[in-house]
């Protein structure tokens, strides 16, 4: 009687040793994998899929996930030429990302980030909502009043841990004779990841937008910070807070002993709100000088502020919302992005240990903004059945007219990869016939073997390792692009130098074969032509 052929996704299960043990080792061995590697486990059987998306699960993940910086470029001209909005992420070994994430496009703006949600718009189409791991994405409609023109500290996104929501807020501006004003707002708008509508909640009285995009905007454990103008206080500014969960304002009093006037920004540091003070350059409010005070609010019910760090000599400008990660400060000085070790003790501290993280040039100056993200398992499939979803636009993204000429750009790059790829591989090989050629005359005991061998050691001495590097399949963001234009570049230069020496190497080969045949009449079994033929036909042209 023939044996029953077992299922074969029973014997995959049989044989998976994993799941022979306890859950909590389980889910240990889980949550030391990468999202990516997690994203691959789910199509293994279907124990590890309900295992991977259960949602205690995905909120330990979450728990555990390394924070990584995300320093996003808005897209902006550059000496009249458009350039693109990126995003490149810092990793705990404060190395960037080599690739573009494919979440942002181009005509991006960020404005959040929280649990691994990314929170973005563009002028013309709506929100989305991405996973950065992922990249599920979820479009939502804009509020119905929202005004023309936009500036992402408008925006907010925050997740408050007690409710389990997710909001969105924007920031009204008040309309003058049916045009917005932008000095001020007097509503803000909300709305709940999975509800049906934006909602308006108006402030108690009009507020400073102005004051809101020069400071910041930042939401720290379910609440919204920003800084406005009150004339009753002391230093006629004071901080606004909106409550996520019950959307409730109060006004925050700065800290007693706030030296004013100076410039005020409203940043996060370590999970903190913190304000950050500092005088500013006469020309560009931007430019920080002197010292730098940070404050951190220690207790929002009490309003008890403490001063966290004096800082000596500190850099020209501080990003935001977040600027602080894995005990360094963020910062940017011309064109260089960099991290600060801070070394002090009590709260006066200076820079020191400085790593510089990029070189962002042509990028406009001081419009950087750094955020701390994570890579999550969080699903947005559950806020996708409400009427504000829209299905998302047939979007051209780098495809469109506005990109033509960045994309040009890149192809010439993948070009010049390829002709530099392949004439060093030719050169290589041709290196190696001349070597093989001639070393008979090398073997044999004559008196210009140590000449030509000599020669050759240049040939070998020149000849470039055959290269072995593949099309990047994945689009290079514009740091690493740049960065890989200028070693292409490098090396065809020192393919042409290359190509130099070699063909000067085969020439004087030629010359100790010439004199000599011609010295003692003797043969080298037509080694001289054979080299001349060689070179003309197979020595690659310079690039």
């Amino acid at each position: 009687m023939a044996t029953e052929e077992p299922d074969p996704k029973r014997r995959i299960s049989e044989e998976c040793i994993i799941n022979r043990l306890p859950e909590d080792l389980i889910e240990k061995i889980f949550l030391s994998l990468p999202v990516s590697t997690l994203l691959r486990c789910v199509g293994v059987c279907k124990r590890w899929l309900n295992f991977i998306r259960d949602p205690e699960f995905v909120a330990t993940q979450l728990r555990h996930a390394h924070r990584y910086a995300l320093l996003f470029f808005p897209q902006g001209l550059v000496w009249g030429e458009p350039y693109p909005s990126e995003g490149i992420l810092i990793d705990e070994t404060w190395s960037p990302s080599v690739y573009v994430l494919p979440v942002i496009g181009p005509d991006d703006y960020l404005f959040g980030s929280c649990n691994g949600l990314l929170a973005l718009y563009t002028n013309t189409s709506t929100i989305k909502i991405a996973n950065l791991a992922t990249r599920e994405c979820l479009y939502l409609e804009k509020p119905a009043k929202n005004a023309r023109g936009h500036h992402y500290s408008f925006y907010s996104f925050g997740f408050h841990p007690v409710t389990k929501e997710y909001k969105i807020t924007h920031f009204l501006a008040d309309s003058v004779e049916g045009r917005p004003s932008y000095k001020h707002f007097s509503v803000i708008q909300v709305y709940t990841l999975g509800g049906e509508k934006w909602r308006d909640i108006p402030t108690p009285e009009p507020l400073s937008l102005d004051s809101a995009r020069t400071s910041g905007v930042v939401s720290v454990d379910g609440t919204v910070y920003w800084l406005t103008r009150d004339k009753t206080a002391s230093w006629r500014h004071a901080v606004m807070s909106f409550d996520l969960s019950d959307e409730s304002f109060t006004t925050i009093q700065l800290p007693a002993d706030y030296l004013g006037p100076r410039r005020l920004l409203i940043r996060d540091i370590d999970g903190k709100l913190c304000i950050v003070t500092a005088q500013t350059d006469r020309y560009d409010l931007k430019i920080l000088l002197a010292e730098l005070h940070i404050w951190t609010l220690d207790n929002p019910v009490e309003q008890r502020w403490s001063r966290k760090y004096n800082i000596k000599n500190p850099p020209v400008y501080i990003p935001g919302p977040h600027f602080g990660h894995r005990g360094r400060i963020l910062t940017q000085s011309n064109f260089r992005a960099s991290s600060y070790e801070l070394i002090g003790e009590n709260f006066d501290y200076s820079f020191s240990k400085t790593a510089q993280l990029l070189d962002v040039s042509p990028r406009r100056l001081y419009n950087m903004q750094s955020y701390i993200c994570v890579k999550s398992l969080v699903c947005l499939d559950a806020y996708k059945k409400v009427g504000i979803v829209r299905k998302p636009k047939q979007q051209l993204g780098w495809q469109s007219k506005k990109w033509e000429a960045w994309e040009n750009e890149r192809r010439e790059v993948e070009k010049l990869r390829t002709n530099v790829h392949k004439e060093e591989h030719d050169l290589s090989e041709l290196a190696e016939r001349v070597v093989k050629m001639y070393q008979v005359l090398v073997d044999k005991p004559l008196a210009i073997s140590e000449r030509v061998r000599t020669e050759l050691n240049q040939v070998l001495h020149h000849k470039p390792e055959k290269p072995n590097q593949p099309r990047f399949l994945r689009r290079l963001n514009w740091v690493e692009q740049k960065r890989d234009k200028q070693e292409l570049r490098l090396r065809s230069y020192k393919m042409n130098r290359r190509i130099q020496a070699i063909s000067q190497a085969q020439d004087n080969i030629s010359s100790i074969v010439r004199s000599y045949t011609s010295e003692q009449g003797v043969s080298t079994s037509g080694v001289s032509s054979t080299h001349d033929k060689n070179k003309k036909e197979n020595l690659p042209c310079k690039t």
